[in-house]
């Protein structure tokens, strides 16, 4: 675990010494080992899930894909950066990096963390960078009422569920993850049980978010830089996931009585969100919100507690982490270009930029879970096992599923096709650094094609 999380430490001092023109050559190809290192937890499975202990930290099946995926990321994050930030002041520069470094620092340690008052500290350490990252380097001025909107709903969601960590710190005597689930039943039966049960998910539910507490996510998507926008995506939206996978096996004889507003809402957000997509004039919005569609799928998937459902969830975790994080980086691309994230103003781009056409291309049929990749393996899983709970919910993912397909190619035919329209004259042509980007997203995705063991989770 320390092999990983040391080198991160050590790359924020790195960033500082650095001299001014190796700075991003160095940070990258630094961040790039630490991403190939972490590749390693990916084989080793032990007889009982957990492996490379230490005293605080570990990995098991559920933790381990989300660390690779928040490893890879950092790379690609200040790939994606040194267009957005190549006008700042050096320090301002190094800040920037930094700022993304602790943010991985902080979710390696939240993923890793085998205590529960841990990843608490760490869940909430998050914050701190992004909101930073939002408020400082955002491009419109709307991005201090977005920082405060992602704060507030944040640490309002979460601050019950540290109350209940504590209530079940008295009741059990322990809070490790390691003994947790063998620690002896809860008889959850009274009105104040039901609040602690409220407790224990809600900081998960605004955090994925749940469609009904997710008005911070399109604020902040929309006014973060690139960086801040893909790590939302890609990562922290998962947090919530994971925390909900660890906390809801102790949660047991409450979850089947007191889940179905949970779950109404998640699969009822799935078709609204899709909706509000299909109408989205601004080319960010309409990515953030295909997020909340697909971790509405999530949380249903997970509320319903079987194990095609977990696995369902951190397939379609993981996938979507790398497809929504693509799609960022492609509109950002845009607007690099463009400097405007109006679809109407940026269309026809096919007949300037034809290969970063064939980005997009992929990346749109990845959002809307084409066979044979994972997004497709994940989504089948959960409408699976959901169809096994209850054949209503049938309506409410076809129609899902139905939506995405459509506003995906929305999308991309918005951006891409049609004429050119007459007030774009020079653009920059696309670089080589952002067609190393996009193979980065999506290589990952089609690789996992072949062995999608790796991120089973548990069912495997």
């Amino acid at each position: 675990m320390l092999k990983v999380l040391i080198p991160t430490l050590m790359l924020i001092p790195t960033v500082w010494l650095t001299p001014t023109k190796w700075l991003w050559p160095t940070s990258l190809a630094h961040s790039m080992l630490i991403a190939l290192v972490s590749l390693s937890w990916l084989k080793h499975a032990t007889e009982t899930g957990w492996s490379t202990l230490n005293l605080s930290m570990a990995t098991d099946p559920l933790s381990t894909p989300l660390l690779v995926l928040t490893c890879w990321l950092l790379p690609l994050m200040i790939l994606a950066s040194q267009n957005h930030t190549a006008m700042e002041p050096i320090n301002r520069q190094r800040m920037y990096i930094s700022l993304l470094t602790s943010l991985q620092i902080f979710l390696i340690m939240a993923f890793g963390a085998t205590e529960m008052i841990m990843f608490y500290i760490m869940f909430e350490a998050t914050l701190i960078p992004t909101l930073i990252l939002i408020t400082r380097w955002g491009n419109q001025t709307e991005r201090l009422n977005a920082g405060v909107y992602f704060l507030f709903y944040t640490l309002a969601g979460s601050l019950p569920l540290l109350v209940a960590l504590l209530l079940l710190q008295n009741h059990t005597g322990t809070l490790s993850l390691l003994t947790l689930p063998f620690s002896s039943p809860l008889h959850l039966s009274s009105y104040t049980d039901k609040l602690w049960w409220a407790g224990c998910l809600l900081a998960f539910l605004v955090k994925m978010p749940l469609y009904g507490v997710h008005l911070w996510l399109p604020k902040a998507h929309v006014e973060a830089p690139i960086a801040g926008s893909m790590v939302l995506a890609a990562v922290l939206l998962k947090l919530g996931g994971y925390g909900m996978m660890r906390m809801i096996v102790m949660l047991d004889p409450l979850t089947k009585d007191l889940s179905y507003p949970f779950l109404i809402f998640a699969l009822w957000g799935v078709i609204m969100t899709g909706s509000i997509c299909l109408r989205q004039t601004d080319l960010k919005s309409l990515i953030a919100y295909s997020s909340v569609s697909h971790m509405g799928l999530v949380v249903g998937g997970i509320l319903i507690q079987t194990p095609w459902g977990f696995t369902g969830a951190l397939i379609l975790m993981i996938a979507h982490g790398l497809t929504s994080s693509a799609l960022f980086c492609l509109a950002n691309t845009n607007y690099e270009r463009t400097h405007s994230r109006t679809m109407l103003l940026a269309r026809g781009l096919q007949i300037i930029l034809p290969l970063m056409t064939a980005w997009w291309f992929i990346a749109s049929l990845a959002n809307l879970a084409l066979p044979p990749l994972p997004n497709l393996m994940g989504e089948l899983m959960i409408i699976t096992s959901l169809f096994n709970w209850s054949w209503w919910t049938i309506l409410l993912t076809g129609g899902g599923t139905l939506i995405t397909a459509s506003y995906s190619l929305y999308m991309f035919l918005m951006t891409q096709r049609g004429p050119l329209p007459s007030h774009i004259l020079g653009l920059d042509p696309s670089h080589s650094r952002e067609h190393l980007l996009m193979t980065l997203h999506l290589l990952p995705l089609l690789l996992l094609i072949l062995k999608p063991q790796l991120i089973w989770g548990w069912a495997g």
